[in-house]
């Protein structure tokens, strides 16, 4: 990223920007239109720029740690971070037509779960990729255990920094990841320079349904307290996004009522998990339970703006076609 572009990014307010590139207008425009008509306050007099509304205090944040990782893998299953267990990752990557000769790339890899399903069930050599270093950290160590460091490697990748990939793949997965990257032109970008001809690209995510949903005080609430920034955009925007970069569409779903049932699932069958780490040594216990508090609220305010429409789990198939000779 450029210096010009982080200017702007500090300039203009994020659902400012999502609405200037959807609507076609130059961001850079409106910016010099911000510095030069805005008003005088006391707070800019001082130099200091007034907080975005969805600015964060760090302490809001349900971040990743020891506990929450024990945590998760209780309620969503283990090496898994969010619902869709072996199950639902077997069914949605049969769009995928995988086969032992194939090779994929996952990007948001989490604890690995999912990377390493594709590998014992479909027998395809995966890369996976994850922007949080405790969760890479935590499922490389799961595939060393399960004999797949080879199989099913996680790797630890910023993935807003344009990544580039070691080799090229005939498939790519995505779960509920994209929505956190702000770039996402250039990562998708690089998903498709990887990717060999006639190659599919099969993406999960968090979209919301209009560029006014980033003014709802829930989903400002639920900006607040992601572990990462959350960056996400309409539906028609991420298919746009997959259009320019040169993707073709083959599947495009919205998925919100099965994942909000996979949610209510796996939270009733974890409740006897849960309610057993009560019994532990007291000091345990009770960092179990503040794990168990924070995942809770976590998805509370994912579901309730789920439940709400302004946010929505869709599906993705892109396909790369094969170049014209």
């Amino acid at each position: 990223m450029t210096q010009k572009d982080k200017s702007l990014k500090k300039a203009v307010p994020f659902k400012l920007r999502l609405r200037a590139w959807w609507e076609g207008y130059d961001v850079e425009d409106i910016a010099n239109r911000l510095n030069n008509t805005a008003p005088q306050s006391p707070e800019t007099n001082t130099g200091k720029s007034a907080p975005e509304t969805t600015r964060r205090d760090d302490s809001q944040r349900i971040l990743w740690d020891e506990a929450r990782v024990k945590i998760a893998q209780l309620v969503w299953g283990q090496g898994f971070c969010g619902p869709g267990g072996a199950e639902n990752v077997i069914a949605m990557s049969k769009l995928l037509a995988l086969t032992p000769k194939m090779s994929a790339l996952v990007l948001g890899a989490g604890l690995g779960g999912p990377a390493r399903v594709l590998a014992q069930e479909f027998g395809v050599w995966i890369t996976g990729y994850e922007s949080n270093d405790i969760l890479a950290k935590e499922g490389m160590k799961m595939s060393v255990g399960a004999g797949l460091e080879k199989k099913a490697p996680i790797l630890q990748c910023d993935l807003n920094d344009k990544p580039s990939f070691d080799r090229n793949f005939e498939r790519a997965f995505c779960k509920e990841a994209l929505f956190t990257v702000e770039n996402k032109k250039p990562l998708i970008q690089s998903v498709y320079k990887q990717l060999k001809d006639d190659s599919l690209f099969l993406i999960s995510d968090y979209v919301i349904k209009s560029p006014e949903s980033m003014t709802n005080p829930d989903v400002l609430d639920w900006l607040r307290h992601e572990p990462l920034d959350p960056f996400p955009v309409t539906s028609e925007m991420q298919v746009k996004l997959l259009e320019e970069v040169g993707f073709t569409i083959r599947v495009n779903e919205d998925t919100t009522e099965h994942y909000l049932e996979m949610v209510n699932e796996a939270w009733e069958n974890a409740t006897g998990a849960v309610e057993a780490l009560a019994t532990e040594e007291e000091e345990e216990a009770r960092s179990n339970m503040n794990a168990v508090l924070q995942e809770a609220e976590l998805w509370n305010r994912r579901t309730k703006i789920m439940r709400s429409g302004e946010l929505k789990v869709c599906r993705y198939l892109a396909h790369k076609a094969a170049a014209i000779k």
